[in-house]
């Protein structure tokens, strides 16, 4: 099949532009913070796309996504014990899959325009919302790499996420490198060109611009009732996260750095911070209820979770559930509840179809294969937090469903250790920004090893840690109330583009039909 794809016979300036524009669309990604490169990476792809669009658009992505997605080779490697061969093919597997939305998305608008004689200026960028909506959702979602953050730096640019998500920004990149293609080629082709058109998508930009100018200068990011919060990296390594010998070490060195904590209200620990059973008790258990006592403050912790389960008449059984969960104390030691993660990492949590997949191994450390479970928001202070647990942070979906659930702060517990010293860290930060801008409530993020940061609602990040840095980080956050157009109607726009974009192909296929 890999073989089929690649076996492409494309001129060399063809070639060179899908490769180009590859490149072009990965450098404008964390951390190489050259994020402006977004709006003309496509020109080159585009330009050159119209004979064969599915390969053009499949080599762009290959390489956009083998550059972006680098890391996943340590993870498999370093935390999953793959042999390197495995590792690779693996990750190019993930590659060829992802690169072909790249090549869909230009097969599909190359067709809607010269079967229906649509402009490309409208139908490419409608094309490319409906296929980053589907990356979404489909085979359990993988959003990671959406083109529109590249633009998390920007916080002029970003501010339209409250309006329609990240798929108002994702049309717009595509608009102004198609606008860019257009007057590239009408310039190399010697006709007239287009600068009505290019007129209208700067206008739009501008617009856009001009939007986010405005809501920079009316949101007043300390509104709402403050909370003071410590954020505990505790920067313990993968490998001996899950490791019994030491678990002791691991809750001392969460006990000596939230000491350091002198006044916050909440003190925040990562995702599995304490890599055993707390609803089990014991002695462990007390040594996490003592931090409480002693800093006389809240505390949000990781912690796996277990349910029995029953049989078809109700008994328990010898059978558990697993689940990846968060635990929030007050400042009196009182449980206030659990909330779990809902969205599981495949491959890494569980694994899919494990009845077919039964020799497939998870690649990450951890206590059997996990379960989604439920996540509402949890009481404090008379407010509502919203817990999203590692992953979840890139699925939009999950943060606006607490949000319309009455959470007026979000809180992200991740681990990342097993990201290494790559940009995965930094990629993983930037998407979390987009979460507290589509539904502009403040945001605080704990890692394991980094990178922890307070965002407010945004997008700005008020301060972060370093990697790999075991610290204690505090601030102030505010509990917001502000409901976003986005909160309210969530993915509709993408939803209603995807009945156009259908219909558009069933129509230019009805077409096709006709003229056979």
């Amino acid at each position: 099949m890999i073989a089929n794809l690649l076996s492409f016979k494309l001129n060399r300036a063809t070639l060179l532009a899908s490769v180009l524009s590859g490149v072009l669309f990965a450098l404008s990604f964390p951390n190489a913070e050259l994020g402006w490169l977004a709006w003309i990476a496509l020109i080159p792809l585009f330009t050159v796309m119209e004979d064969n669009p599915w390969r053009c658009g499949f080599i762009a992505g290959t390489v956009f996504f083998s550059a972006t997605l680098y890391w996943l080779n340590t993870v498999m490697v370093t935390y999953g014990q793959l042999p390197l061969a495995v590792s690779i093919a693996l990750y190019l597997l993930l590659v060829v899959y992802l690169a072909s939305y790249w090549g869909a998305i230009c097969w599909c608008a190359c067709r809607i325009r010269r079967q229906l004689n649509l402009p490309i200026i409208i139908v490419l960028p409608s094309v490319w919302v409906v296929f980053e909506y589907a990356r979404t959702y489909l085979l359990t979602g993988f959003p990671w790499a959406n083109i529109a953050y590249s633009q998390a730096p920007y916080l002029h640019l970003i501010q339209g996420a409250d309006l329609a998500g990240v798929y108002l920004l994702v049309a717009l990149i595509v608009l102004v490198n198609c606008a860019g293609a257009l007057l590239l080629q009408a310039y190399r082709q010697r006709t007239v060109r287009p600068w009505t058109m290019v007129a209208m998508v700067m206008l739009l930009w501008l617009l856009n611009y001009g939007y986010g100018h405005w809501r920079l200068t009316q949101c007043d990011e300390k509104t709402g009732d403050p909370l003071r919060v410590a954020l505990v990296q505790g920067n313990i390594e993968q490998s001996l996260k899950w490791n019994p010998q030491h678990l002791s070490s691991t809750l001392e060195t969460y006990q000596r750095l939230s000491a350091q904590a002198v006044s916050a209200d909440l003190i925040v620990w990562p995702e599995s911070a304490t890599p055993f059973f707390f609803q089990d008790g014991g002695s462990r258990a007390a040594k996490v209820r003592a931090v409480v006592e002693k800093n006389q403050s809240g505390l949000l912790f990781g912690s796996p979770a277990y349910i029995q389960q029953q049989d078809v008449n109700g008994e328990l059984t010898n059978r558990y559930r697993y689940l990846n969960s968060a635990y929030l104390l007050t400042k009196d030691q009182q449980l206030v509840g659990r909330s779990d993660k809902v969205h599981l990492v495949p491959f890494g949590e569980y694994v899919p179809l494990s009845n077919v997949l039964s020799f497939v191994d998870k690649l990450a450390q951890g206590i059997g294969d996990f379960v989604p479970g439920e996540n509402s928001p949890l009481s404090f202070q008379g407010h509502q937090l919203g817990v999203l647990v590692c992953y979840e942070a890139i699925f939009p979906e999950v943060s606006r469903n607490l949000v319309r659930q009455g959470a007026d702060l979000i809180v992200n517990i991740t681990n990342d250790a097993w990201f290494g010293d790559s940009s995965a860290p930094w990629q993983h930060l930037a998407m979390t920004r987009f979460r507290a801008v589509e539904n502009r409530v403040w945001l605080a993020r704990c890692a394991n090893t980094g990178v922890s940061a307070l965002i407010d609602p945004v997008g700005k990040v008020v301060q972060q840690s370093q990697l790999f840095r075991a610290e204690t980080m505090e601030g102030d956050v505010y509990f917001c109330n502000e409901t976003s157009l986005y909160t309210q109607t969530g993915d509709s726009v993408p939803l209603l583009l995807s009945f156009v974009v259908v219909g558009w192909l069933w129509l230019s296929r009805k077409r096709s039909l006709n003229h056979c």
